[in-house]
């Protein structure tokens, strides 16, 4: 399980943010994930830079910048890959500005394990597209990154996604169910792509999901008094409220 940490100085913050309670957890063929849930698209946001132009990188800084803008986080999470500077892998946008451009071709690694994908907020509705299907006609959207592979594409499995895989990782993922909610997912100890790929479409009814990353992958959850430890992260990704 992930260590849980929980701070005195983070109390107060706890206390405004948890009456949302949007993460839940969820146990699915054995494992455990935690389910965080939006309802409203437009509460969903991406972080990578403050406004000084340095990396934001942990949810501390995150949640100090927020404050000064009178408004608190509820959760967040990595929100897909980045290079060693925390730039972003593949398509960026932030506040309506591209940051980085999408990236269609094959290759080695998991981000390039086509198909991969887009998430993406345009005019208040979160969707989750395959990559190439967004490069033809890309969408005005407010925020957006890319990753992959896709976990589900139109309610099938990715095709590379073997039921008794041998690689079992730490992952997190997003997706889009029928209704228009966004399910931010992670996992709470080492999974298979094929099993979390189920989740989102038995169980999430997410037609469209898609693989943000492994190993790095960390949770802060206001309602759960979760805050994970690890390394800096490049995007960050979550939901933030106005301040009560």
């Amino acid at each position: 399980m992930l260590a849980k940490i929980k701070y005195a100085l983070l109390a107060c913050m706890f206390a405004g943010a948890a009456a949302a309670e949007p993460c839940r957890d969820v146990t699915h063929r054995g494992d455990s994930y935690t389910v965080c849930t939006v309802e409203n698209a437009a509460t969903i946001n991406l972080w990578l830079k403050d406004n000084d132009g340095r990396v934001v990188g942990e949810f501390f800084s995150l949640q100090e910048q927020l404050a000064e803008q009178g408004q608190t986080l509820t959760f967040a999470m990595n929100g897909g890959m980045y290079h060693e500077d925390r730039r972003a892998v593949g398509l960026f946008i932030a506040n309506h500005q591209q940051q980085a451009p999408i990236v269609t071709r094959e290759g080695p690694g998991n981000f390039a394990l086509l198909p991969n994908g887009v998430f993406c907020v345009a005019n208040q509705e979160a969707r989750v597209i395959e990559s190439r299907t967004f490069a033809t006609d890309p969408p005005a959207c407010r925020i957006a990154t890319q990753s992959g592979p896709m976990l589900v594409i139109d309610g099938k499995l990715h095709p590379k996604f073997m039921p008794d895989s041998t690689s079992r990782k730490r992952r997190n993922g997003v997706g889009v169910d029928k209704l228009g909610r966004t399910h931010f997912v992670i996992s709470n100890g080492f999974v298979r792509f094929h099993d979390m790929a189920t989740l989102y479409r038995d169980v999430l009814d997410s037609p469209n999901a898609l693989f943000l990353d492994g190993t790095v992958s960390r949770l802060y959850a206001a309602s759960e008094g979760r805050v994970d430890a690890g390394p800096r992260m490049g995007p960050i990704i979550g939901q933030a409220l106005p301040s009560q």
